[in-house]
């Protein structure tokens, strides 16, 4: 074989590795009941229970801020987000999180709204709000 044949399915096994572990290491969507066997990170959908209270205190904690959420399969959870609680945060219609279970509640890494936009009752508006903050409490 020759020289360049050789290199070529070298760099085309190594892209084939890259892939693969790009796909493996990716996050999935799921539910909280997923969530609970699941190792990885995963982005979970859901509505926010704005019956329970939400905790958030800046004075006592600024990365502290806690409520609940219940999920598209109806499943209820409480959620752990180590950051500031976002702006608006009540009007979301939808809120997407990235995180993981630990115990019985949902540490989210990063929060996703889908809030009504006040100027245009047809589209959506969208923040995103990574964590600031370790997850470990």
């Amino acid at each position: 074989m020759k020289k360049s044949s050789i290199i070529g399915i070298v760099i085309i096994a190594i892209a084939i590795g890259v892939i693969i572990s790009t796909y493996a290491d990716s996050s999935t969507y799921g539910s909280f009941a997923e969530a609970k066997v699941s190792k990885t990170d995963l982005h979970i959908v859901g509505q926010l229970n704005k019956q329970k209270e939400l905790v958030y205190n800046p004075q006592v904690d600024a990365n502290y801020f806690a409520f609940y959420m219940r999920d598209k399969k109806g499943t209820e959870c409480r959620v752990v987000f180590s950051g500031s609680k976002p702006q608006d945060f009540e009007r979301s219609e939808e809120i997407v999180l990235t995180g993981k279970m630990v115990g019985d509640e949902f540490h989210a890494s990063k929060i996703l709204m889908k809030c009504p936009s006040k100027y245009n009752k047809d589209k959506v508006e969208v923040q995103a709000v990574p964590a600031t903050a370790s997850l470990n409490r």
